[in-house]
């Protein structure tokens, strides 16, 4: 717990002084712990230093660490990875978040999903910021497209955007374009304000272009164990 402890204070500094350089409120910021691999008990530990918001990257590791850790309901869980539409059902009954929303017929499958006085699922559009089809999220252009499709889904809440930046080019222009999506989206949705962005290598970069959602691993939680 004391090395866990360390790590998160030593990132909490180092986010707080990067809001500071770019001129902002540290506690503008939410930073997500990325618990990928690691087992349930890593969140009760988090959960004990006052963690509130945790993320994970597959389904299954998701819906399972939930049951493991039980309710606490104001820990929020946010779904950061590929989401399969067949998965839409799982996914909406683990997650608090899901940032990873990059196509209408997800949008749609996760709206489908919705349980009769279930709250409402807040998401966030996921843009690709690459040249690359292939790679997850929606292209830019096509961001004001999904959010209109997206709002008119009464059970889903648009809240944001969210990227990851491209590893051939330095984040920083990266997360401008993020930002300009943002602005786009906001035009469409006025109070979709969140940007998913920045990790434990580029959150500096992220901040100083407005990110409000920072995605931060193994620097809290120290090196995952190997995937079983």
């Amino acid at each position: 717990m004391g090395e866990l402890w360390s790590r998160l204070a030593e990132v909490d500094g180092r986010i707080a002084d990067a809001a500071r350089a770019a001129g902002r409120d540290p506690s503008e910021l939410t930073r997500i712990v990325v618990t990928k691999f690691h087992p349930a008990s890593l969140v009760d530990e988090l959960y004990g230093l006052g963690v509130r918001d945790v993320g994970e990257n597959r389904q299954q590791e998701l819906s399972r660490k939930v049951g493991e850790v039980g309710d606490r309901p104001d820990l929020r869980w946010h779904f950061i990875g590929q989401a399969q539409t067949n998965k839409a059902r799982a996914i909406r009954a683990a997650a608090t978040v899901v940032h990873s929303l990059d196509r209408a017929r997800l949008a749609d499958a996760l709206h489908a999903a919705a349980e009769d006085d279930e709250p409402v699922l807040d998401v966030l559009l996921q843009v690709n910021l690459t040249d690359d089809p292939g790679r997850g999220g929606v292209s830019p252009d096509g961001v004001v497209a999904l959010a209109e499709h997206t709002a008119a889904l009464p059970s889903l809440r648009v809240r944001g955007v969210m990227a990851v930046a491209p590893l051939d080019e330095p984040p920083a222009p990266a997360f401008e374009r993020l930002r300009g999506c943002s602005d786009a989206l906001r035009r469409v949705v006025p109070g979709a304000s969140w940007i998913s962005a920045g990790m434990t290598a580029d959150f500096a970069e992220a901040i100083a272009a407005g990110a409000t959602h920072l995605r931060i691993g193994s620097a809290i939680t120290g090196p995952r164990p190997e995937r079983g």
